[in-house]
């Protein structure tokens, strides 16, 4: 029997999770009050302020989601969302036990990116836990421990995969690029930059040891409010650009002061007071909008009377996989999808115009979701 999706009563089973990370007193929880629009990350001038990791689910902003809701004439309109995680201060020696070391570390293991939050701003009464002002240094501090802490987890996989391939020739490639893996890192660099290859003899090591260090990186600046602007020269900033050039790393700046007073403001306010930095979007937008460039994630939607929604996909997956995030059954029982472009949906206004006029496709399993389709579902149960 066939069944068509619309979706109504069916949960995404795919999330975004981005965990926010640096030294104390750079912003962290400032920054994280402010992009979840929230106060539940207390703010002080001391480290470990943060004791247990905030989580807060923060809608992504679509503005396509309105206007195809609007032409479906939807009941309601549901957004992706990105789970912001704020973790504790590391500190020298984290990979030790340090400060609340072993506790972080296991936090940053269950985020999909991380946000190294820098400070590049200078205040008197904000102190530094280094001493002075070094983003790069900080960096490279957090980089070092994170290594280690991989270093230590990839150690006891060795020798246990070692001792079994003593025995058995079918882990002795698992082993063997082990140790190419251990000397990349006790090189200093990080697991993502490791060269790998689909279907590899380490895809069972990153799948259990879940490497910090493998995790895609997104550098935020935190500036001073005055530094804000694409014409504004700071050479901290500039540092951390050069750096995160040297990996293929985006950049963000954002002021998490001024983020905290744009969060009590309403949309029009905020349009208002981004303008008068000479900005178009907030430290939020960026956030998410890198997040989605560096997972190499997109989105489709599903429009209908009951419900227009966004999902949230990998570039590149297959109609039935894509189909999957909305449930299981839908990938299992796939039988085809009925796609139309945002721009032609919105242009010939809706399902039925477009249908009429031949721009509904109907892809089968090798189709390759684009960003802004249209979907409507058909399976078997």
């Amino acid at each position: 029997m066939c069944y068509t999706a619309r979706l109504e009563k069916k949960e995404p089973t795919m999330s975004l999770s981005v965990g926010i990370t640096g030294l104390p007193n750079v912003g962290k929880s400032t920054l994280f009050n402010a992009l979840t629009r929230t106060q539940n990350a207390a703010a002080a001038n001391y480290p470990f302020c943060t004791i247990e990791p905030n989580k807060a689910t923060v809608p992504l902003k679509e503005p396509r989601l309105a206007k195809l809701a609007a032409i479906a004439k939807s009941a309601k309109i549901t957004e992706a969302t990105v789970d912001f995680i704020d973790i504790a201060g590391l500190v020298r020696g984290a990979s030790k036990g340090e400060g609340l070391g072993n506790k972080f570390l296991a936090n940053i293991r269950e985020t999909d990116a991380l946000l190294y939050v820098v400070r590049c701003f200078a205040d008197d009464d904000v102190v530094h836990v280094e001493g002075g002002l070094d983003p790069v240094r900080d960096i490279e501090l957090i980089h070092t421990e994170l290594i280690l802490a991989d270093m230590q987890s990839l150690e006891k996989r060795m020798d246990r995969i070692g001792r079994q391939a003593r025995a058995d020739k079918e882990f002795r490639k698992e082993a063997e690029a082990m140790e190419r893996l251990a000397k990349h890192l006790g090189d200093g660099l990080p697991a993502r930059s490791f060269p790998r290859a689909e279907n590899d003899a380490l895809d069972a090591c990153y799948l259990e040891l879940q490497l910090l260090t493998a995790k895609p990186v997104i550098y935020c600046a935190n500036v001073g409010e005055n530094d804000l602007g694409e014409k504004v020269s700071n050479p901290l900033l500039a540092n951390v650009r050069a750096f995160a050039a040297k990996e293929g790393a985006d950049v963000i700046v954002v002021s998490a002061k001024m983020e905290a007073e744009l969060a009590g403001l309403g949309d029009d306010e905020q349009r208002e007071f981004l303008a008068s930095y000479g900005l178009k979007e907030s430290g939020l937008d960026q956030v998410i909008r890198t997040a989605y460039h560096t997972l190499g994630l997109c989105s489709y939607f599903t429009a209908g009377p009951v419900e227009t929604r966004a999902w949230t996909i990998h570039q590149g997956w297959t109609a039935p996989r894509a189909a999957g995030v909305i449930h299981t059954d839908f990938e299992r029982g796939f039988i085809r999808a009925e796609v139309i472009t945002y721009d032609d949906y919105i242009a010939h206004n809706g399902e039925a115009p477009c249908r009429a006029a031949g721009l509904m496709r109907t892809e089968g399993k090798e189709y390759i979701v684009k960003d802004g389709d249209v979907i409507h579902f058909l399976f078997n149960v």
